[in-house]
């Protein structure tokens, strides 16, 4: 490792406790006889770890320190850069984002400006470059690994088919790259990742495996493999993800973290056994893209305002609902993320952990242990917790202790499977929840869904049909025109680009309170909350097709329409 600033770095490894005053004394006389430098000394003398090193060279430098052990470099980053190149200058190219055109490189120098120079002269100032620092071994290590085999998922099925497969070395929990089956599986999760996906199926038919990925919330098929590639590829799943590997006439679930695109991935992998095999389905959980800041959600000023307030109540419950797959969890987040600061202790229960928070205290859920929701919260609430998470609720006991803390001070977030904000507290009331606990202790409901954003580049604006005209209440004279999607290369033939959430907000205020504490039927909290400005999730997803954000065919795909008809 090139560590010029030796006196620096020895001082700030001191400072830090990594080493002692004698221990440095000692690398710098070494240092005098052979010249090397302090920090690869240090290593020599068994003093410190390659990963110290690189961290404080990290945090000193402000860069980003990577650990290369549990990364996967992704193909197209490595066609970027000859191995000769990546060698010679102690460079590893880990991943190319293609829409920014930005180059992810790890490297052991961040001041070497010598290879840094030649790195732009060879892939072109058109591509910006981002820098990780690594350890030398592990960069030399990596680069070894990577540029000595295929690891495009053409190339590997070419190998695939010309091959044997070792299932022995399969059933080994190591990176054993002269297996086709592990860079298959490998280049498939870059694959996901780069696309977006937040699901992948591994989906085992007769004669064939579909594999598809769910994108946006639809799913999509990406390739089609002979059914012979599929019990390699499913004791490779099972081996990363902890499983037994025996069990094949049993559902399992298990998880594994992988660095890719150069930041960490989880992944939650379940297998469920079916009439042509196992069944493996991997959601892949991007702590970069799930915990956005409530402030870039793009939501209608007036929905923000809302929440805003709801936010600043000091106790009571905040229910999120919506079906799998509505973004409750990183609503839940977002919300938690806005208040989370050094004067609140914020604790979680979860089931599981989904993305670790700095400053939170998160749990997850353990049947072996009994340490379920009902005995987690009352475990919490010796901890002097200002807000509290729970995961879900799915039971009276549940359902009493969240209510219980809310009423002794405390802010408490939760989900509930309904339909729509004001089915909650018919919910809650079959759950057990006595109307009287429920009046002035619920904060607000939030109901969402999730659509997709059609393409800026070829939404095609259209005249709507005499019955879309009625559903939309719009008029031609009045309204701007409503798109549709088309498709083009930029959003991949789909039409969509991204997704938004519809939220219909139902803020409790003291005489919505009172309709719940006398069991009102939900059509008179409705004529209410109607009265107060609430909006149901039909009203926000035609708002957003009038605005052009979306179309009506995939708003009528998450809500019903129907009622507005």
């Amino acid at each position: 490792m090139n560590v010029t600033k030796t006196t620096r770095l020895g001082e700030i490894l001191v400072q830090q406790g990594a080493i002692t005053p004698d221990q440095l004394r000692i690398a710098i006389k070494e240092q005098q006889d052979n010249g090397v430098p302090i920090g690869r000394q240090l290593i020599q003398l068994g003093f410190v770890t390659e990963a110290v090193i690189r961290d404080q060279l990290a945090n000193t430098s402000g860069h980003i320190s990577i650990d290369l052990g549990n990364v996967i470099a992704d193909a197209e980053a490595l066609d970027l850069v000859p191995k000769a190149f990546a060698r010679r200058h102690y460079v590893l190219p880990i991943a190319f984002n293609g829409e920014s055109q930005t180059l992810t490189i790890a490297i052991t120098d961040m001041f070497n400006v010598v290879a840094l120079d030649q790195l732009r002269a060879l892939i072109g100032t058109h591509i910006e470059i981002e820098l990780v620092l690594a350890s030398e071994a592990q960069l030399l290590e990596a680069v070894d690994k990577f540029y000595g085999f295929e690891l495009s998922v053409g190339g590997i099925l070419h190998e695939i088919e010309t091959g044997e497969i070792d299932y022995q070395s399969m059933a080994l929990n190591t990176d054993n790259y002269t297996q086709p089956v592990v860079r298959l599986i490998e280049a498939l999760l870059v694959d996901a990742v780069k696309h977006g996906a937040s699901d992948i199926h591994f989906e085992p038919e007769q004669a064939f495996l579909r594999i598809r990925y769910r994108i946006d919330g639809v799913l999509e098929q990406i390739r089609a493999l002979h059914h012979s590639y599929w019990p390699a590829m499913a004791v490779r799943l099972k081996v990363m993800s902890g499983m037994n590997i025996a069990e094949n006439r049993a559902p399992q679930d298990g998880r594994f973290s992988l660095t890719l695109h150069g930041r960490p991935i989880d992944f939650r992998a379940s297998v469920q056994p079916t009439i042509h095999g196992e069944n493996i389905v991997l959601r892949i959980l991007d702590r970069e893209r799930a915990i956005m800041p409530l402030m870039q959600m793009n939501l209608p000023a007036d929905t923000m305002t809302l929440l805003l307030l709801m936010l600043a109540r000091p106790e009571g419950v905040v229910i999120v609902t919506g079906p799998t797959g509505s973004g409750k969890t990183t609503t839940l987040y977002s919300l938690l993320n806005h208040v989370n600061h050094e004067t609140v202790n914020i604790m979680t229960l979860e089931d599981p952990v989904e993305y670790p928070v700095d400053l939170m205290r998160q749990t997850s859920v353990n049947e072996t242990i009994k340490l379920d929701f009902a005995n987690g919260i009352r475990s919490i609430m010796r901890q002097d917790p200002d807000i509290i998470l729970v995961g879900e609720i799915r039971d009276q006991d549940t359902a009493q202790m969240a209510f219980r803390a809310a009423m002794t001070g405390h802010q408490v977030f939760t989900t509930l499977h309904t339909n729509s904000a004001l089915g909650v507290f018919p919910r809650l009331l079959d759950i057990g929840i006595v109307p009287d606990i429920m009046a002035g202790n619920i904060i607000g409901v939030i109901a969402q869904r999730l659509v997709r954003v059609l393409c800026s580049t070829c939404r095609v604006a259209y005249v709507p049909e005499a019955d879309e005209q009625q559903l939309l209440g719009w008029n031609r004279a009045t309204h701007p025109p409503i798109y549709r999607a088309a498709g083009c290369p930029v959003c991949k033939g789909k039409g969509y680009r991204g997704r938004m959430a519809l939220m219909e907000l139902l803020p409790l205020d003291n005489e919505l309170d009172e309709l719940v504490a006398r069991r009102a039927s939900q059509g008179e909290i409705r004529t209410l909350a109607l009265s107060r400005g609430y909006r149901t999730l039909a009203d926000e997803g035609i708002a957003a097709v009038l605005d052009g954000k979306t179309s009506l065919l995939e708003v009528a795909r998450v809500v019903d329409l129907t009622r507005r008809a």
